[in-house]
């Protein structure tokens, strides 16, 4: 069988998300604030992690 193209299969589901600037701005602000500077993405993923968290909910996430 021939490999496949394009990226792998991940047990996961795109959205599509619009934001106020200033949201946008606060989320830039923040994820320069990280040692890694995450993407976009990887910020709004962590932060709701860490809502979860604090909500005592993990979303079925495991780290």
């Amino acid at each position: 069988m021939a490999k496949k193209r394009g990226r792998p299969s991940v047990d996961s589901e795109s959205i599509n998300l619009r934001l106020p600037r200033e949201l946008i701005q606060a989320l830039d602000d923040r994820r320069r604030i990280e040692e890694d500077l995450p993407t976009r993405p990887e910020m709004i993923r962590r932060a709701l992690v860490e809502w979860l968290a604090m909500t005592g909910d993990n979303g079925g996430h495991q780290e």
